[in-house]
């Protein structure tokens, strides 16, 4: 296929030909590709990171967010390096304690206050929202049945049960 590259200063655009079907008439149509929108999940083939973003409010003045000041100006730079896939995002909240919240891929978040922690508490909450799904935590006992579609018989109830006759 012939291509044509043409270069913009530091960007290399590449532009190639459209692909083309005949049929017995010999009139190029153009193929064209169905978009798939499908979210990337976890699986055999991949680990996708359920956290995408974690934004760190403090106040600047307050005594309570001096651990949180200290974990970001002594340690954040190196946890950003170690964790490329979420963002992070430093806000001042005055006259508020320190808090960071974690946003998920399922739109969900979780907030957690740091004041009353040192800087190893800190950044063992921080492992808790990285490793977490994001999910409502549910009790493993008891476990209620969720389905997609409702029961083929309905739900029972008394009122339209027959009466007992003795």
């Amino acid at each position: 296929m012939d291509e044509a590259k043409e270069n913009l200063g530091h960007v290399t655009v590449t532009v190639t030909p459209l692909v083309t079907h005949f049929f017995c008439c010999m009139n190029p149509i153009p193929l064209l590709r169905a978009q798939t929108n499908s979210l990337p999940a976890n699986g055999h083939g991949a680990f996708v990171p359920q956290i995408r973003k974690l934004v760190f409010e403090y106040c600047n003045d307050w005594p309570s967010s001096a651990p949180t000041r200290t974990f970001l100006s002594r340690n954040l730079v190196a946890f950003a390096r170690e964790h490329p896939h979420v963002e992070i995002v430093v806000k001042q909240r005055n006259r508020k304690e320190p808090i960071v919240r974690g946003f998920y891929a399922n739109g969900r978040d979780k907030v957690i206050a740091l004041n009353k922690l040192q800087v190893t508490g800190i950044e063992q909450k921080l492992q808790l929202l990285l490793d977490s799904s994001g999910m409502k935590i549910k009790p493993l006992k008891r476990r209620t049945v969720e389905s997609t579609t409702e029961a083929a018989r309905g739900i029972w109830s008394g009122l339209h049960a027959a009466r007992p006759t003795l």
